[in-house]
Order: C-alpha cells, then structure tokens, then sequence
C-alpha cells in the first residue's frame, strides 16, 4: 500500500514525462508542494542546494523496492509499472499537468535560481548561493534569511508528532549548533529519528550531534506512565538516585555549553517536556545560576 505523498512522486513524474535528473525532480517537487498543496505532502530543509527532502529520497527507494521507480543513481523514473500506477490513481491530475507545464521550460541553475529567490530561507546552507544568484540583493534576502540566534544556550526538543524535516527546521531556526541525544537506546520507529539516520541528517545541515545514552532511562521504567503525577514520580526518583551520579555526561554538556559556545539542544521523544527525563537533565544547569543555561523548550 503506498501513501498518498509516493502517489505524489508518481503522479509527479508521470507528468514530466521522462527520466528526470535529481537536483530538478528535487526541486519542481519542492516548488509543487509550495504552490499547490494546502497541506504540503513533503517538507524541505536547507541543505547543501537549497531545500531537500530527506523523506522523499526515502520513498524513493521505498518506490524502487516495489519495482514503481528504477533504481538509478543520477535521475528518477518510472518504470512501466509505475507508469501503469500513476495512471490508476492519480493524485489531482490536471493540477500536476498544469504545473508542469508552467514550469516545463525551468531547469538547472535558472530552476534553483528561481527558488533561491522567492524562498530565501531555503538558500541559507547551500554551497551555490555565489554561482546561481549573481545580484548582491538577492543573496542579501538569503543572508537575512538565516538565524540571528547566537552565543552559548540551552533547549530541548522531542521528536513526537514531528516529521524530520520540521524537527530540523526547528532546530536551525533556533540557531541549534549541536544536537545531544539523551534517548538510552536511540532507536525509532519514525522515519529520520534513529540514531545513524539523525546523525546523518544532522551532518547534513550543519548540526553537531552527540549521544549521551547514560542519561537515558530503561525502557521498562517507562512503562504504564498515564498520568503526570506517574511521570513525576519517575522523574523524582530519576533525579534523586540516578542523575546525580552522571558527572561526566553532565560535565561534557556543560563544557559544550561554557568553554565551546555551543547552542545546545537536549533531544528525546515526548511532545512535552514535563514528560519528559530531557527536562530534569536542562534543571542541572538551570540551578547553575548563570542565566545563559536556563532552558528554552521548543
């Protein structure tokens, strides 16, 4: 069964009508889910060239497995059985075709220039910016687009009800230089938040990230946690017998912090701090006293 977004792709390129090289098809699809999706079926972070979905190049090889896509490294393609799928069910047929032949005769540079343009943010990790936009205004929009966070600070974030795209967006608009898992076993079910898989996508965007599983708690503690007062109960006993004892994990965050400048942010699963151990990890450094360690929950 494949999701709605896969029949995105396939609708997508069916329209395009032939093999289209990676940077392009990266780009229209971007362009596609900003222009005419109300609800965008892929996000985008800045990257290298400019907005990139991680989650695409995902189905993508998702799409090839089931034989829709041909596994080739340079361009995407249907094969004839993805040809043959598009056509059963499209998704907005005509205004796919529409798009498509709005933007037929866009490609390359002139293609990534155009988005550059009109979606600056997009253009602040790419490593182009000089050789596709040309005019000093345009790459100012790009310069204003990128954070203005900096200097030494303390957050957290969970990864629930996020896709990892937003997750990372989030993490660059609050200026995050490096990323400390505290999960004791990094692992997920959830597309990108697996330890290699983040670690990566970190990289990527110019994130740092460490994993300090010390801090974590085992799973079988967390089990029938459904209220709060069960998750403060857990957490006063974290707090008390556990957290104490993590001198050295705690001491690295705290050189992170104070002799390296890094802006930090503490990363685990739940939505919500308070149900989260994240946040009695941040309260180490918040009763620290020194105001650039309060944290910042995101």
């Amino acid at each position: 069964m494949l999701f709605e977004r896969q029949r995105v792709i396939l609708t997508l390129l069916k329209a395009l009508d032939g093999p289209i090289g990676h940077m392009d098809f990266q780009k229209l699809l971007f362009l596609y889910t900003k222009e005419c999706e109300e609800k965008p079926s892929y996000e985008f972070v800045p990257y290298r060239f400019g907005g990139f979905s991680f989650t695409s190049y995902a189905d993508k090889r998702r799409l090839i497995e089931v034989g829709l896509l041909e596994e080739d490294e340079q361009q995407w393609q249907l094969t004839k059985a993805g040809r043959q799928e598009a056509m059963r069910r499209p998704i907005l047929p005509e205004r796919v075709a529409l798009f498509c032949r709005q933007h037929a005769g866009l490609r390359g540079n002139a293609l990534i220039a155009e988005i550059y343009r009109r979606y600056p943010y997009y253009a602040t990790r790419s490593e182009i910016v000089d050789k596709v936009l040309p005019d000093a205004e345009s790459r100012r929009l790009v310069a204003e687009a990128s954070s203005n966070q900096s200097g030494p600070a303390l957050l957290t974030i969970g990864y629930e009800g996020k896709c990892l795209e937003g997750y990372l967006n989030q993490l660059l608009q609050a200026g995050v230089t490096l990323l400390c898992d505290v999960r004791r076993n990094p692992l997920s079910r959830k597309y990108g938040f697996s330890k290699l898989t983040l670690s990566k996508a970190c990289e990527g965007v110019g994130i740092r990230y460490e994993h300090l599983p010390e801090l974590g708690i085992d799973s079988d503690k967390r089990r029938n946690l459904e209220t709060q007062q069960d998750y403060d109960a857990l957490f006063a006993l974290y707090e008390r017998d556990y957290l104490p004892c993590q001198h050295a994990a705690l001491d690295r965050i705290r050189r992170w912090l104070v002799d390296d400048q890094q802006r930090v942010a503490l990363t685990c699963f739940e939505e919500l701090p308070q149900q989260c151990h994240r946040h009695c990890v941040a309260k180490v450094f918040e009763r620290s006293g020194d105001g650039r360690l309060e944290p910042v929950h995101l």
